[in-house]
């Protein structure tokens, strides 16, 4: 399964809808990526595709410090799952791939 590519998430959070962008490539056969909202851009840790099951975590500063853990399953160019911040409540992260028409006419 491929998930290389850009995808617009959203991620229901107890203070609101969050929107971002993940970056998903692979260099030298590792999945790497990078994550972009709320004005920061942030790298990936521990990227791991294990079937339809992609997990991964990043740090944030905005809009609040947090540690986040990612727990999504991919079907297709859409992922559906959750994300985890410290002792906070599961937020509910969906998102889809920007296809190559969509992302030209960006």
């Amino acid at each position: 399964m491929s998930v290389e590519g850009i995808w617009d998430l959203s991620i229901s959070t107890p203070i609101g809808r969050i929107k971002a962008v993940v970056d998903l490539r692979r260099e030298a056969g590792v999945l790497t990526g990078v994550a972009r909202g709320a004005g920061e851009e942030v790298p990936l840790g521990d990227v791991v595709l294990d079937g339809d099951r992609l997990t991964w975590r990043q740090a944030i500063t905005k809009p609040l410090r947090l540690n986040l853990a990612f727990d999504v399953t991919v079907d297709g160019d859409t992922l559906t799952g959750t994300s985890k911040a410290g002792r906070l409540p599961v937020s509910k992260a969906t998102g889809e791939r920007r296809t190559v028409r969509a992302e030209a006419e960006r």
